[in-house]
């Protein structure tokens, strides 16, 4: 006996009527590969995607606590914090934010200038998939490198990062790294070669985060320059993800976390709207 199905069967089961969608509700099956492909790109390299960028964070926090040494406190909601111990969660979530950065701003972006953005563009992906599984490989990859640095500084003597909150660090880490990631992918969807995602890198992205109180606290700045600081989002991202291990915050926690989620949300309007039109992606 056959094992096959009629004919007649196989006819019916691919015949769609026009403009029908045969898939009619979520492609898992293509968003799963997608987000594979994008994790897989970057774990080929994982040691310059992952652990170089854990190493440089870490350099971070011995240069700065030998400079100004580890004893030294910061004042943080009235509290006397250790000068390690507050810059510890800041540099760990400055690790993520930039290599969720990285990661979205690279795929697109290599597509068009080598010619295969077709690839993202022709299999059957709405453009909802396409957008989450772009941001779905930034983030994992932003938490494998605040993973990675959060273990080599747990190591390290003199620095705390026992979690007190860990709810408040997973989700201060996701609003971060979706916010980044969304950026990226539109900073791939403008940027026509790389200079351009450069010029993002080193004139929006790293001076935001330098700037945002990832070595200090706003509490000591003037009236102007705190105003200022309260205006960045990176710092509500920073503030909260703080909270997570010290259990003190620069700013309210729920404010913060409302204002990074209704970032979020625009971000990936604008960002679904650009891809659904195919700004500079289709012409």
């Amino acid at each position: 006996m056959s094992s096959q199905p009629p004919i007649g069967e196989i006819h019916s089961a691919i015949r769609s009527d026009p403009g029908v969608p045969v898939i009619r509700n979520v492609n898992w099956g293509g968003l799963r590969a997608l987000y594979v492909k994008e994790v897989r790109r970057f774990f080929k390299v994982q040691l310059q995607t992952v652990w170089a960028p854990a190493i440089t964070t870490l350099m971070y926090l011995v240069i700065f606590t030998v400079a100004l040494g580890a004893r030294s406190a910061v004042h943080v909601g009235g509290q006397a914090v250790a000068f390690a111990d507050f810059v510890a969660p800041g540099l760990i979530v400055m690790g993520m934010l930039n290599n969720a950065f990285a990661n979205a701003s690279f795929s697109l972006l290599v597509g068009k200038i080598q010619g295969t953005i077709v690839d993202y563009l022709m299999p059957p992906l709405s453009t909802a998939e396409l957008l989450a599984a772009l941001v779905g490989g930034a983030v994992t990859r932003a938490f494998c490198v605040g993973g990675a640095v959060w273990l080599a500084m747990a190591i390290w003597p003199g620095v705390h990062v026992t979690p007190a909150h860990l709810g408040a660090i997973l989700w201060f880490g996701l609003l971060g790294s979706v916010f980044l990631a969304l950026i990226g992918v539109l900073t791939s969807i403008w940027a026509e070669k790389f200079d351009h995602a450069a010029a993002v890198t080193n004139f929006v992205v790293a001076p935001l985060t330098l700037l945002s109180g990832t070595f200090y606290s706003v509490d000591k700045l003037a009236p102007a320059f705190r105003a200022i600081s309260h205006a960045n989002p990176f710092f509500y991202i920073i503030s909260g993800f703080r909270y997570g291990f010290l259990g003190i915050a620069d700013s309210p926690v729920l404010v913060g976390s409302i204002a990074i989620l209704g970032a979020d949300i625009v971000l990936a309007l604008v960002c679904y709207t650009l891809l659904r039109r195919g700004w500079k992606l289709k012409s």
